[in-house]
Order: C-alpha cells, then sequence, then structure tokens
C-alpha cells in the first residue's frame, strides 16, 4: 500500500482508507456485525491505516467496530472521527464548547482510546466557520490532550476555503470523484499551499462509480439511495454526489470504455481520484471483504494517461458539469 503525507501533521496514511459509515448499518439497508468485522480485518490485511468514521454512523456502533478491530489486532493505524451531527437541532449555536466536549467525550469511549487522532465537524452549517469561539474549543480539546488533531467535513467549496483559513485546520474532506470534480479547480491548490490534508469521499458516487447498478436496482427503504435522492433526509449531494439516478447511469456507460483491460471501474475511478496530488486519502467504503481487496487494487493500476483523463473531462462537461458544478 502506498501511503501519502497527511497535510503538515507529520502523519502519513495509506492512500486508500476505509470509509466506514455502511459498516454502522443505519442509512445502507443494515450491516451485519460480523461481515462488518470481517471487512475491517481485511482493510488491515491489504494494508489500509486510515478509517473514517462518525459518532452518529449506527449511533457510534461504527466507532465501536473500530475499537474491536484495535482490540484484535496489532497493527497502528489512523482513525478520524466526526461530531456534531448529534445535534438536533442541527444549528450553528450547538457547536459550542461544552457540546463538543461531550461528543469528544463520548467518541473516546466508543473507540476506547485516551486521545482521538483526528475529529472533524461533521458538515456543520456554513455559518459555524464565522464561530471563533468553536475553533477556539477544539484548540482547547487539543491543549488538553483528548485530541490530537481536528478538522471539517464541508458540503460545498466555499465552506472548504473558509475553513482552510482557519489557522489549526489540518483537514478537509469533501466529496470528489468523477462526477464532482470543482475541488479540482481552486480549492486543491489553496489545502496543499496551506498544507492541509485532504480527504476525497463519496469516490463512488454511492455505487454509481462501480459500474454495478442499474434501473432495476432494488434500494431498500432504509437507504439513503432510496430516500434521500432529492435531500429528505440530508444534502442531496451525498446520495450519488447529487447527480440524476438516470444521468449518472448513462455517464457510466460512456465511462466504461476507457477503463484498462484487468481493471474494474470502481478501480479506475479511484485510481482517478489518486492522479491528484493534493488528495492525502481515498475514502471509499466497503461492507464485504472483497469490496476491500477491489478498491485496493486501485493503487497497483498505471497512473492515467493525459488522454484518458482528458475523456474522463469530457464526459463530465457534458453529462455532469451542467446539473451539479454550480450547487457546491
Amino acid at each position: 500500500m502506498k501511503t501519502r503525507a497527511f497535510g503538515r501533521t507529520g502523519r502519513r496514511v495509506s492512500e486508500i482508507g476505509f470509509g466506514a459509515w455502511g459498516i454502522g448499518g443505519a442509512q445502507w439497508g443494515g450491516a451485519d456485525e460480523a461481515e462488518s468485522m470481517a471487512t475491517l480485518h481485511a482493510a488491515l490485511d491489504h494494508g489500509i491505516d486510515f478509517f473514517d468514521t462518525a459518532d452518529v454512523y449506527g449511533d457510534g456502533l461504527s466507532e465501536r467496530l473500530i475499537a474491536r478491530l484495535r482490540r484484535e489486532r496489532t497493527e497502528p493505524f489512523f482513525v478520524a472521527t466526526k461530531a456534531g451531527r448529534r445535534l438536533n437541532p442541527h444549528v450553528a449555536d450547538g457547536y459550542n464548547e461544552a457540546n463538543l466536549t461531550a461528543f469528544v467525550d463520548r467518541s473516546l469511549t466508543n473507540l476506547a482510546v485516551e486521545r482521538l487522532d483526528l475529529v472533524q465537524l461533521h458538515c456543520p452549517p456554513t455559518a459555524v466557520y464565522r464561530r471563533p469561539e468553536t475553533f477556539a474549543a477544539l484548540d482547547r480539546l487539543v491543549a488538553a490532550g483528548k485530541v490530537a488533531a481536528y478538522g471539517v467535513s464541508v458540503e460545498t467549496i466555499d465552506e472548504a476555503l473558509a475553513a482552510i483559513e482557519l489557522p489549526h485546520v489540518a483537514s478537509v474532506q469533501i466529496i470528489f470523484n468523477i462526477f464532482r470534480q470543482r475541488p479540482a479547480e481552486t480549492f486543491f491548490g489553496e489545502a496543499a499551499r496551506r498544507g492541509v490534508a485532504v480527504i476525497a469521499r463519496v469516490p463512488l458516487a454511492s455505487g454509481l462509480l462501480t459500474g454495478r447498478l442499474s434501473r432495476e436496482t432494488p434500494f431498500p427503504a432504509d437507504d439513503h439511495r432510496a430516500f434521500n435522492r432529492e435531500g429528505a433526509m440530508f444534502d442531496r449531494g451525498e446520495t450519488f454526489s447529487g447527480v440524476d439516478y438516470e444521468t449518472g447511469l448513462a455517464a457510466v456507460e460512456r465511462l466504461r470504455p476507457l477503463v484498462p483491460a484487468g481493471a474494474t471501474l470502481a478501480q479506475f475511478a479511484l485510481a482517478w481520484i489518486l492522479s491528484f496530488d493534493a488528495v492525502s486519502t481515498v475514502i471509499p467504503g466497503a461492507r464485504r471483504p472483497g469490496q476491500v481487496a477491489e478498491n485496493v487494487g486501485a493503487t497497483r493500476m498505471a497512473s492515467l494517461d493525459a488522454a484518458t483523463r482528458e475523456q474522463v473531462r469530457r464526459v463530465y462537461d457534458e453529462s455532469i458539469r451542467p446539473l451539479v458544478h454550480h450547487l457546491w
């Protein structure tokens, strides 16, 4: 497994990470705990040492499974969790020191550690980036030894650019994939200049970029791909990257001929993301060991040549850009 610098933290992490939303079960149609553990073990077996989770994934189940992984294995690994989405209502004023401390303490218990490697504000309201007291509270959590570093998970480019103006924000997690290319235009350069780590999430557009979905694919009622296509529960951009499902399926068919022999569309999509040096790690989800093995295969692909990248760009410009580029 290749590694990359995680911004200015002094840490290096696997360029393919593990997105642990799915193993929490909630909003993905449920999950089998034994299979989830087998998948986490497979991640370590394949050299993955970066795990991204959140306190709300399965109401803490995802964090607790990662704690169990740490008990069952000896390899060190980096865990990034998130805080803020437990707020009800989810408003900027809720990102105060008392609430953040309580959220961090709960994650410390769930993960069975004395200090969190990284805590990320979990797609907070935009107004949070104009609340210096929120980030002062995070600084005090670092000083208290409860948190090693902090970052933000954002929905929009404007939020990402606002976040990296703050001096101690170590990382930004943002949706970036073949169907969401805008971060590469301005944000990546600014993040690299400031030494901010970039975590690329939703890299396979909720499964669209695996090439395995079709018009007939069933989604359980409690799967966000069934209930959140129009943003009924959370930001629409988190589901299929905000791309209309039929449009996404058609664009996938245009991408298939670009995939090299012996590779899968999912591997191609991950390799495309990794062709951007500003990306510190990409975090595809996995709910079965075989999915981990496929994801890791992207690191063994040859670098995508300029002609192939230009063809990917053309698909985006013609099929996707007019629909989503201006929204996030």
